[in-house]
């Protein structure tokens, strides 16, 4: 197995950093809730992923108004009222990197119900929001560079009849969690998910795109997927260079026989799959299409390519 240790999230000493919590600005260790929070017993939170990253220029926020939207979205689906407009929650993102001090972090603006009371009904319950920002490296450590191997999973993505696939709500990743844990005890880095159909779906918390026949592919919307604000930036950076990109419905045979696999998130970036079910993809290596779309990627929030200068808030 490759080294592949998640790095994610700094361990370092967090006493420094500021978080916001319903409207104020205090350390992170002084926001807390009871232990019986409704968001804590049943998963009724929701939440963003949005990264920063250190660029020439200074920290530039990557889709900022993008994924504040998408939280957006995200309440109006649960039908849960923020109590805020997307303007202030983009400030306190911002406010948060700075006083933190953070030239490059991985941030986490997350609503929650705030009654711990036993019951799920949510009526008259107030939402608390909070934004923190955190050190943050290489998702899938090594892996991000050298590939990983996955495992297609026995658990199904959840679909529109069960939970709405289009929000990122707290609960929709036990399905995940389940997916990635029956992975690792096989002896893989990360799953694979695939529909209630059968079809490939997308990673426990990253959508997939395959290489075959000079076309990129990515499932389509009727695989229940997530719809990744990564997995558009990668499809609009593919065609700005002049790779055909089709999203449409492919089956699990076809990330055996693809001359590349790789995975797309904000926290994994572009990560290759070198490996499927114990079948190589490929040679067994990272391809050069995969590589050229990471160091396009690099590039763009990094701020040095220009046409996608749009999608970069510096503060």
């Amino acid at each position: 197995m490759a080294n592949t240790k998640k790095g994610g999230s700094d361990s370092a000493d967090r006493s420094k950093l500021k978080v916001w919590l319903d409207g104020r600005l205090m350390n992170y260790y002084d926001a807390k809730v009871p232990i019986l929070t409704h968001s804590l017993q049943y998963g009724s939170g929701m939440f963003e992923g949005i990264r920063a990253y250190e660029t020439e220029k200074g920290t530039a926020i990557f889709r900022l108004k993008d994924h504040v939207k998408r939280f957006f979205r995200t309440a109006k689906i649960y039908q849960i009222d923020l109590g805020y407009s997307e303007s202030a929650i983009e400030k306190a993102i911002i406010e948060c990197v700075v006083q933190s001090r953070l030239s490059s972090c991985y941030i986490r603006p997350f609503a929650f119900y705030n009654s711990d009371r036993v019951g799920l009904a949510t009526h008259g319950t107030d939402v608390s929001v909070y934004v923190a920002a955190v050190p943050f490296g290489a998702y899938y450590g090594k892996g991000r560079d050298s590939g990983i191997r996955c495992k297609t999973t026995t658990w199904r993505r959840i679909n529109s009849e069960i939970l709405p696939v289009e929000a990122k709500g707290s609960g929709n990743y036990l399905n995940s969690l389940m997916a990635h844990k029956e992975a690792i005890r096989s002896g893989f880095d990360e799953a694979i998910m695939l529909s209630a159909q059968g079809r490939i779906a997308e990673g426990p918390a990253e959508n997939i795109f395959l290489y075959m026949n000079d076309y990129l592919m990515t499932p389509d919307y009727s695989a229940d997927i997530l719809i990744g604000i990564t997995r558009d930036s990668i499809i609009e950076i593919a065609r700005s260079i002049g790779i055909e990109v089709l999203e449409v419905e492919m089956h699990k045979e076809e990330l055996y026989t693809a001359d590349e696999v790789f995975f797309t998130g904000t926290a994994a970036e572009i990560t290759p799959i070198v490996n499927v079910d114990g079948v190589d993809v490929g040679d067994g290596k990272p391809g050069k299409i995969t590589k050229r779309l990471a160091r396009e990627y690099t590039d763009v929030v990094l701020g040095k390519n220009s046409r996608f200068a749009k999608w970069l808030t510096y503060i």
